[in-house]
């Protein structure tokens, strides 16, 4: 199996699913606040942009898309604005684990289904786009495998993952900036283990081969994040590029 740099494996709020919803919801919020100031939701639109521009350029004009670990629907609310600019019409669709964290997501007028992101349930190449943000680091190596091979399973077009760069001076920062951000105490717990949970560059990209057998796109982007990004069709076989859109 692969060897990967030891990390913290330290319990976080946020995975245990006997936490009230009320409690969720509001680590949810916080969650998607973060991603707003701290770089987490321009990373996912930086690598997705580039894929909705060059699929306009070849004619497309809808694309599916299915945002793994959606948490309150952020990241599917502005990749759907991003691909308006670019021309396209995304039909997004959100995915989690349970049917109550489905439904925190709903409430943002994102359509959203329960279910297992290490066995998706959707047909081989049925999604143009799979993204997942802030979900990798909450799996051991084995889990993260089995979602990752699932992604590249069910995407068409492209795959883009995002997570946290790890680093002690940004588990610091976090800290400190949570107090005047009202941070729930269970979201500033989770974010530090979070950060400490995360990757390095070098990390993510042999995670990615080891599942995946493919060369990912891995950058380092501001607020500490990083991304993974890859054509499925490098991995198992060749995959239409211009795609019809299963509904959704």
């Amino acid at each position: 199996m692969l060897k990967l740099a030891e990390t913290d494996r330290k319990f976080e709020y946020l995975d245990d699913p006997a936490l009230p919803p009320e409690t969720a919801a509001r680590s949810l919020q916080d969650v998607a606040l973060a991603n707003r100031l701290f770089g987490g939701t321009r990373a996912i639109l930086s690598e997705a942009r580039a894929t909705f521009q060059q699929q306009h350029a070849g004619g497309v004009r809808t694309l599916t898309l299915l945002d793994v670990g959606t948490g309150q629907g952020d990241i599917p609310v502005a990749l759907t604005r991003e691909a308006a600019r670019c021309g396209i019409r995304l039909r997004a669709v959100g995915l989690e684990l349970t049917a109550t964290m489905a439904a925190m997501a709903q409430r943002n007028k994102v359509t959203t289904v329960a279910g297992d992101a290490r066995a998706l349930p959707f047909p081989d190449r049925s999604i143009d786009v799979i993204t997942c943000s802030l979900v990798l680091h909450h799996l051991d190596e084995t889990d993260s495998v089995r979602m990752l091979r699932e992604c590249t399973r069910v995407a068409r077009v492209r795959v883009v993952v995002a997570d946290l760069r790890r680093s002690w001076l940004a588990v610091i920062l976090f800290w400190i900036v949570s107090f005047p951000l009202r941070f729930h105490p269970f979201s500033r717990h989770d974010g530090v283990v979070s950060i400490r949970r995360g990757f390095t560059v070098r990390e993510l990209q042999a995670l990615v081969k080891h599942a995946c057998d493919c060369n990912a796109r891995c950058l380092k982007h501001l607020g500490w994040r990083v991304t993974a990004a890859w054509n499925p069709a490098t991995t198992f076989g060749d995959a239409p590029t211009n795609s019809t859109p299963i509904t959704l």
